[in-house]
């Protein structure tokens, strides 16, 4: 079946960067969008009855207010540069670049304002209160129509492809900038050209400044109605908000207040939400993203640090269990050519050798598989598993190690038993690592009887257990709880990997391990194993 529009187009979007401008809003945050728009209201409505009231003359606010609306415009310009770089969508070049020429044009603003820096402007013969007024005109007029640029665009960006936005980045930039100094350089140089709007602090033509106020509060309404009928992102949201500062702005500057009164003052706080929030936002979202990265990375770390401890182990448990069978290898090889080299030549005792030979071999290439298996998590090559017959059978294999250190056998076998579902090859593994280690307990022990016990039989009506029990020097009681922890051993040349590998075989069989000891009379070892109820009545393998 073929993909519609709608489900490649959602596919595309679950295949983009989570960045503002793409991840959706929550209702946390459209609330908190909300209370702030209230508050902006609120604050408008609480200044509007005192707008005329004179206040202190603060010859510093205006170059600093501007200094910092600079800021914070070519701030979040670059902010939205990124986010255009990341999705390459032409939208966010219109916004990036309407807030950069915003940073241009407030700055060319302040210079030309009479009486900031110099009386009749900066650097500039010629300007006046036209050149201020018109340039303010210009970049409120910039600013909204790159919003409306944006919200036209946004929904149709995944048809549009930017090969190189480093370089559409640079041209935009170096169109910003010849389109900014082009208007101050006319605003100023020719300002004779100008509509007359100002004379001294007050508006000469009321028609004429009404009709750039209201242009202005038109083309904000425009704005803020397509991004609200288009909102999608958590960019869109704050483009909204920053619209209302930006309107209730205009609104309050078009009521003529004069300079240093309330509403003049209230008008430049409105000129520093406009161009802050957005700012903020930006950066409060990246450094989530990079506290969300930073974690992120921190956890692949993690997980690769666990894979390499993983195939640290695998290397480990392979040499671990490879070297008994081995050992025994060259011990029956070893003895054979001992055999060879006197007569008569006791061809039974070289059969028998060789025959251990050849099952350890076998034994040694079984290891492989079931590390294999047991590190992968497999639940492949489970039959039905008589735990008496892995018991018998390991005793087999280790008899001749039983026979040469004098130990003494006692096997309590519990009669019909059900069998259980499992690994054969990982269950042989771990009776013949348990007798191997008590072995070599017992080892230690030089005065006395060295007798293994070897017990299975019902534990409850759901599961079985399997018991074995040396007669050596037992286990240090404050020892019992770190005992199967990997790399922990109590013999001098051991790799503390065996009883980790135990329990870990036993777990995934859905069993558990345990461990007694008492002073002095040695040590036990019991895993309980589940009976499976699935199990089919015959015993035969239900998985091959």
């Amino acid at each position: 079946m073929t993909e519609t529009a709608g489900d490649s187009s959602m596919q595309e979007a679950r295949h983009e960067p989570q960045v503002l401008a793409n991840i959706p809003s929550t209702i946390a945050q459209r609330r908190t969008a909300l209370i702030f728009v209230l508050s902006l209201i609120a604050i408008f409505a609480g200044t509007w009855p005192f707008k005329d009231v004179k206040l202190w003359e603060i010859e510093a606010f205006l170059p600093s207010v501007a200094a910092a609306l600079s800021v914070a415009d070519g701030v979040a310009a670059a902010l939205l540069f990124a986010q255009f770089s990341i999705l390459r969508q032409w939208a966010l070049l219109i916004i990036a670049s309407g807030y950069s020429f915003s940073a241009l044009m407030v700055f060319a603003h302040a210079l030309s304002f009479p009486g900031v820096f110099a009386p009749h402007g900066f650097l500039v013969v010629g300007a006046g209160l036209q050149s201020a007024i018109w340039i303010y005109w210009i970049w409120h007029g910039a600013l909204i129509l790159s919003v409306i640029g944006y919200a036209l665009l946004k929904d149709s960006d995944h048809e549009m492809g930017v090969r190189s936005a480093r370089l559409a980045i640079s041209l935009s930039i170096v169109a910003v900038v010849a389109v900014a100094v082009g208007f101050y350089w006319f605003a100023t140089v020719h300002e004779d050209l100008l509509p007359i709007t100002f004379a001294d602090v007050r508006p000469l033509s009321l028609f004429r400044h009404l009709v750039g106020g209201i242009t202005l509060l038109v083309m904000g309404g425009i704005g803020l109605c397509l991004l609200w009928v288009r909102r999608r992102s958590l960019l869109d949201q704050w483009l909204m908000v920053a619209l209302c500062a930006f309107l209730l702005e205009v609104a309050i500057v078009s009521t003529f207040a004069a300079r240093y009164t309330v509403g003049w003052y209230a008008g430049r706080f409105y000129q520093v939400i406009t161009a802050t929030v957005v700012m903020v936002v930006l950066l409060a979202e990246m450094t989530k993203l990079y506290v969300l990265l930073a974690r992120t990375n921190m956890v692949l770390q993690y997980e690769r640090d666990n894979k390499l401890k993983t195939l640290e182990a695998m290397a480990a448990s392979i040499s671990h269990e490879v070297r008994q069978p081995l050992a025994a290898i060259a011990t029956r090889g070893g003895t054979s050519l001992r055999i060879l080299e006197h007569a008569p030549l006791d061809l039974g005792k070289v059969r028998s050798n060789l025959s251990t030979i050849v099952s350890e071999s076998h034994r040694a290439s079984q290891i492989f598989d079931n590390i294999r298996a047991l590190f992968n998590n497999a639940d492949s090559a489970q039959h039905a598993i008589d735990i008496n017959e892995i018991a018998l059978g390991a005793l087999r294999v280790l008899r001749d190690d039983l026979e040469e250190h004098g130990i003494a056998t006692r096997i309590e076998l519990a009669s019909e038993l059900p069998p259980i579902m499992g690994h054969g090859g990982q269950m042989q593994e771990v009776v013949l690592n348990l007798i191997h280690n008590a072995i070599e307990a017992m080892d230690t022990v030089k005065d006395g009887y060295r007798i293994l016990l070897v017990r299975t039989e019902h534990h409850g009506r759901d599961a079985i257990a399997l018991a074995i029990k040396d007669s050596g020097p037992g286990i240090d009681p404050e020892r019992l709880g770190s005992i199967f922890d990997p790399f922990v051993t109590t013999k001098p040349r051991g790799m503390g990997l065996g009883l980790a590998i135990c329990r870990m075989t036993i777990e995934r069989h859905g069993g558990q391990l345990l461990a007694s000891s008492d002073k002095d009379k040695g040590a036990q070892f019991q895993f309980i194993l589940p009976i499976n109820s699935a199990l089919g009545a015959t015993g035969a393998p239900l998985s091959n």
